[in-house]
């Protein structure tokens, strides 16, 4: 059967019905901010007149005749005045127009929604924090959410952003396994995806859980504010350290929490150890500490992976070396290693003279290492020693002797680090993506946040020596030679970079010598010292006197 074809004002007229809608809607808008003023005092006047029969209300009836007296009164002598009326109309219609305002509804609780998070969220602590035995527990399925939880906040999304949770004293607390159940719990039951930062208070028996805002990636390479010994690691939060550097970010000049790190004789964790994953921003670290160091010192780089990522440093003053292959460093590091010797004997011997340490000795010496378990298996399968045996030296004495060496693994890389290695990098960064376990194995104790996936390059923790967790931020130091670096970056970095050295100066140190034997004479010492140029090493020789 063939089908009717509907009415023409059925099959047509919804388009002009919707239209019709829309410039009603369209109109009433209109009306309405025409009218707003009139709307506004309208309202204000029914206020103003509800008010005042409630006053008259609540009038005893012996006064309200005086009361009206006096108001009939008031009107006399406002009528009576030159344009009495005429103001007390403008007073009648500002006071209408106040009261009549629209006011922000002042949030005095929770709503239905942040209601039932809560009440989920104590029901799911409930078999962590009870027991049977309790006669008054705190925490018990239909019990009152009101009790232990307090200092509550939620986001636009209805999220928690701080809570406060008071617990049961028999709680353990003092063990991490107990306390990590319940943090994961919170984690997960307040959204992922955040940082969430977890403060214990075991004489309170109190737990105080807010999310940390995402630490600020707009500082990029610059000259810190520091003196000579210190390193300007990255960026933490505010309340995590007691000092701040000026800094010049993106969107104006700010005062920043930095995380300092001291180097020097008198430093308890001379050395450092960065690890993370690839493209975590170790080598950015590494980048950042060497146009740091080089006002005040010379910088001697073996770079593992043979990239070039330290491209941008070779030939500059102050740079000895920037080495990739494994005859080159195994050259660089048995140079530093006597040169860590020379400068201990040489100023052992002037201690013993009555005499200061001599110049050569105190210029700090910097040795960075960018994935030594690369040049490691290299050096197995050629049979000749791992670069790492060659550290030995500067990890140990290196304090004394103004000598730092800074290493940077990455996790699948590890365990190929030394003993010695990972014995004397007291100062430890952790950075990208990483899982808490890991995070704790390398810094020797876990953060007190929740690390989470997404991350930008250089961002993680970072501890030094027996201190604290702290978030750490590197600034960001990209290769300026790489096509993917933005513009304001590249020049950053390439306002940092020392002049190159003159060709004459280039010819002079491309012949590097051994540091001279222990038992030469100190005043001979500085006069047969070569440093390293910036092409790979040949076999190290003896350099005539």
């Amino acid at each position: 059967m063939a089908r009717r074809p509907l009415p023409r004002i059925l099959s047509s007229g919804s388009a002009q019905i919707a239209r019709s809608r829309e410039i009603a809607r369209t109109a009433a808008d209109s009306a309405t901010d025409v009218l707003h003023p009139l709307i506004t005092i309208s309202r204000g006047l029914r206020k103003l007149a509800a008010t005042a029969r409630a006053r008259w209300a609540a009038t005893p009836k012996e006064r309200r005749g005086p009361t009206l007296f006096l108001v009939a009164a008031c009107v006399l002598v406002v009528a009576l005045v030159p344009y009495g009326p005429l103001l007390a109309l403008v007073a009648v219609m500002g006071a209408a127009a106040w009261q009549g305002r629209e006011r922000p509804v002042v949030k005095t609780g929770p709503d239905d929604a942040e209601i039932a998070r809560l009440k989920g969220l104590y029901e799911a602590l409930v078999p962590y924090l009870s027991l049977p035995e309790d006669p008054e527990p705190l925490f018990a399925h239909g019990g009152d959410w009101g009790g232990p939880f307090s200092d509550y906040a939620f986001d636009e999304d209805g999220r928690l952003t701080r809570l406060r949770i008071s617990y049961p004293p028999y709680f353990t607390d003092g063990e991490p396994a107990a306390r990590a159940r319940i943090e994961h719990l919170l984690h997960a039951k307040s959204g992922r995806g955040r940082e969430y930062l977890f403060d214990w208070d075991e004489e309170g028996n109190r737990l105080t859980m807010h999310v940390l805002p995402a630490l600020p990636t707009t500082i990029a390479a610059q000259r810190f504010v520091t003196v000579p010994g210190e390193t300007v690691l990255g960026f933490t939060d505010a309340d995590a350290v007691q000092r701040t550097v000026p800094v010049q970010a993106s969107d104006g000049t700010e005062d920043a929490p930095a995380v300092v790190w001291r180097t020097g004789p008198r430093s308890t964790e001379p050395h450092l150890l960065a690890v993370g994953q690839p493209g975590s921003g170790t080598t950015s670290l590494l980048r950042s500490i060497a146009l740091q160091a080089l006002p005040h010192g010379d910088v001697l780089i073996v770079e593992g992976s043979g990239t070039g990522e330290y491209a941008c440093l070779v030939g500059r003053d102050g740079v000895l070396a920037v080495e990739c292959g494994l005859s080159g460093a195994l050259a660089s590091l048995e140079w530093a290693a006597h040169e860590t010797e020379r400068r201990l004997i040489a100023a052992n011997r002037a201690r013993q003279s009555g005499h200061a340490a001599p110049e050569d000795t105190r210029r700090p010496l910097w040795i960075l290492l960018d994935r030594p378990s690369i040049l490691g298996h290299l050096a197995a399968a050629a049979g000749r020693p791992d670069p790492q045996d060659l550290l030995q030296v500067p990890l140990r004495h290196g304090r004394a002797a103004q000598v730092t060496v800074v290493v940077a693994e990455q996790f699948d890389s590890l365990e190929a680090l030394g003993e010695t290695v990972r014995g004397h990098t007291r100062a430890r960064v952790v950075l990208g993506p990483a899982a808490p376990e890991q995070i704790a194995a390398v810094l020797g104790a876990g953060p007190h946040t929740t690390p989470v996936p997404d991350v930008p390059p250089g961002r993680g923790y970072a501890r030094l020596g027996a201190g604290p967790v702290l978030r750490l931020q590197v600034p960001a130091t990209p290769d300026p030679y790489d096509d993917a670096t933005a513009e304001a970056h590249r020049r950053a970095v390439l306002e940092l970079l020392p002049e190159r050295r003159t060709a004459t100066a280039a010819a002079v140190d491309t012949a590097p010598g051994s540091a001279p034997e222990p038992d030469l004479a100190p005043d001979t010492a500085p006069a047969m010292r070569k440093e390293p140029g910036t092409t790979p090493f040949p076999s190290p020789v003896p350099a005539e006197g």
